[in-house]
């Protein structure tokens, strides 16, 4: 402590780059403080600090934190804490650039295993980025003085002692996460592939705002035809709707929440945070939202059971383009979804190709079949789940064809869900569909496609690796900019950054000893389960979050290049 106060006198008024004689761990009082990194100048990138308090004097009990659940959601919690202190006793600007600055990645509404707060049986580690402050290149020592020494040890004492933080909403915050957790392990077990609990609030602020919406949304009610019940290992009993394997639809009038129950449903895969409005939302961890993606680039994908036939010979088999229409897209994000190992799909008609969901008896009565390349997903949605056990629940407001096909119909009346299965049989009837099931190519599940280690380099031209994510949609690999905006189950730019360093360590660890990528990239994860997301970066970082396996395999499938 005296010794780095001691280090910052030596320095005060010289260059910036002297602020580099700073690297290292120094004791304070409740906590040991590493500079691990120290940025160039003061516009450059911060510089990453870490701070480790011991177990002892952070105080948290083990049954806090004894289950994997349980330890994500407290690292969760915790990094909040952190991040609301950080806006409490940090001043902020302290001269050029970004001086004065202190940051911790936390999460938005979702619960995600992060490397930002790690919790172990020696203590709490917290990394956060400190912009060291200057003016005109010149090194302000007292103002990094304040930082060091009254700023950050009142953020660790009011965050990261158990002592000061309210245990009530400790408690609720790992409880609600491990109450999730449960009910999405619940779901194989009866049969579903999703369940909204009653008075649950759907509605978000807007597009851009996924908080709720606040005291203007309607409390979710079940219908009684769809209600199950069960009982939380926290809360106790509860009751809501389920929604059954096979194949749903959503149906409503515009402005009723057909798109805001679907939209919630996405979102199922992952815990909330408490008071969320959706923290008794689950879907199966499996559930890939599938729409059309005009412009995506297609390699070597195996859509012939949906598209075939095409002019000229083309081959669908192992079906390549830099440019995909709505159509191909669709039936290309299908295909790579099984691979994956989806059990659910998750489709919504207004971004879906027309052409690729459904034909009309009409248009079959004008364009034959054999001068028609595509099979409607009308025809092969009971194929997937009977044959292959993936079910579909699918927002449709524009035609009644899907009837006909469906195991179960919700129709959303102003934000409120009634069963009209029954009645949407009877209007199927008499059966009018005319392409039988039994004459549809043979949908291949296997993952049997790899890039190529070429395609993976993640270098730019002769230069070092480059990785990077600019927002959270946008992932820089190399000399490839990954376009990751229709991936929607993509929530916090955290996970795309580990996208791009997971895709480095599959193409260094595992793009060799697996024939296929899905395998390759499972043992990838594998390896984080076992040993942290600190082993994708050589040097320590707090600014990563875990992924699924479809949202990188799906980065992967995006970069364009031959493969």
């Amino acid at each position: 402590m005296d010794r780095l106060r001691s280090a910052l006198a030596q320095i005060d008024g010289c260059g910036y780059k002297a602020y580099k004689s700073l690297k290292g761990s120094y004791l304070f009082n409740e906590f040991k403080l590493t500079i691990d990194h120290v940025q160039g100048d003061p516009y450059a990138a911060p510089s990453r600090v870490s701070i480790i308090v011991s177990s002892d004097i952070a105080g948290f009990p083990v049954h806090l934190w004894e289950t994997d659940t349980r330890k994500v959601a407290l690292e969760d919690f915790l990094g909040r804490a952190v991040k609301r202190a950080i806006g409490q006793y940090v001043k902020g600007h302290r001269g050029i650039g970004k001086s004065g600055d202190v940051a911790i990645e936390t999460g938005g509404q979702q619960i995600l295993e992060r490397n930002a707060i790690l919790l172990s049986s020696e203590g709490v580690e917290i990394r956060f980025t400190v912009g060291l402050p200057a003016r005109g290149r010149k090194i302000l020592a007292r103002e990094a003085e304040e930082m060091f020494f009254r700023e950050l040890p009142r953020v660790v004492h009011d965050s990261l002692l158990c002592r000061n933080l309210p245990t009530d909403e400790i408690s609720r915050h790992v409880e609600s996460a491990e109450d999730q957790t449960f009910l999405r392990n619940w779901l194989s077990e009866e049969n579903l592939v999703a369940f909204i609990a009653d008075n649950s609030f759907l509605p978000r602020r807007s597009g851009i705002d996924d908080r709720p919406l606040g005291a203007s949304a309607l409390p979710f009610q079940t219908p009684n035809t769809l209600s199950r019940s069960v009982t939380l290992p926290n809360a106790g009993p509860i009751r809501g709707m389920g929604i059954p394997v096979g194949v749903t639809l959503i149906v409503g009038g515009g402005f009723h929440g057909k798109s805001t129950l679907l939209h919630a449903l996405e979102r199922g895969v992952y815990n909330h945070v408490p008071n969320d409005g959706r923290e008794r939302v689950v879907t199966d961890p499996t559930a890939v939202k599938i729409r059309a993606e005009d412009g995506r680039v297609i390699n070597d994908v195996n859509i012939s059971p949906f598209i075939d036939n095409l002019p000229f010979g083309r081959n669908t088999h192992h079906f390549t383009t830099e440019n995909a229409s709505g159509s191909t897209s669709q039936a290309a994000n299908i295909i790579e979804a099984l691979e994956y190992g989806a059990r659910l799909l998750l489709i919504d008609e207004d971004t879906s190709a027309t052409n690729f969901m459904i034909r009309d008896e009409r248009m079959q009565a004008l364009v034959a079949k054999d001068k028609e390349p595509i099979t409607p997903f009308l025809h092969s949605v009971q194929e997937l789940y009977h044959k292959y056990g993936v079910s579909s629940v699918i927002v449709m407001g524009g035609t009644g064809d899907y009837f006909e096909v469906s195991d179960n119909v919700i129709m959303m009346d102003a934000y409120v869900p009634h069963d009209v299965t029954q009645e949407a049989l009877q209007l199927a009837r008499p059966p009018r569909l005319r392409l039988k099931t039994t004459t549809l190519p043979v949908i291949m599940s296997g993952a049997t496609r790899r890039p190529t280690l070429e395609a993976l380099n993640a270098s730019r031209g002769h230069r070092e690796t480059q990785i990077d994510a600019q927002g959270t949609h946008c992932l820089i690999y190399g000399e490839h900019e990954i376009d990751l905006t229709r991936i929607e189950q993509l929530v916090d730019v955290a996970q795309t950054r580990a996208i791009g360093l997971l895709i480095l360590y599959y193409a260094k660890h595992y793009h060799r000893a697996f024939p296929n990528m899905i395998d390759g990239i499972k043992h990838a994860l594998k390896d984080i389960e076992q040993r942290s997301l600190d082993i994708l970066s050589p040097y320590r970082i707090g600014t990563l979050a875990l992924p699924r396996a479809h949202e990188v395999a799906a980065a992967i499938n995006r970069i364009r290049s031959d493969s």
